[in-house]
């Protein structure tokens, strides 16, 4: 329950009292642990990037006003093999990736920033 606050806190800014902003788009990052190949992902809202079997869908990128570099949260949907069922859906946060993270036996992904341009 707390974890739940915590996210709902940050997503609305007001954990600190500061106003948030969306940007453009997200980059994230992405790792296959068994071969041990990464990949820094961009996506746009609306769209998808294939990453390995996995299909992840941004539905927005938010980070502090007026500081693009301030810690960047991101709601991503993520599903495998185009399955219809996501296996993730949800907030995920820079600063906290294990606070709400991915969990799968193959692939580890994680919020590095939001795009501004």
């Amino acid at each position: 329950m707390k974890r739940l606050a915590l996210i709902l806190s940050l997503v609305a800014g007001s954990a600190s009292g500061q106003e948030v902003t969306n940007g453009t788009g997200v980059m994230l990052r992405g790792l296959d642990k068994i071969d041990g190949f990464h990949s820094d992902i961009e996506i746009r809202p609306g769209q998808s990037a294939s990453f390995g079997q996995l299909n992840i869908e941004l539905q927005s990128c938010r980070y502090p006003a007026g500081n693009p570099a301030g810690d960047a949260f991101a709601y991503l949907v993520i599903r495998e093999n185009d399955a219809a069922t996501p296996i993730y859906s949800g907030w995920m946060i820079a600063s906290s990736p294990a606070l709400n993270a991915l969990d799968h036996a193959r692939y580890d992904v994680w919020v590095m920033r939001c795009t501004t341009s």
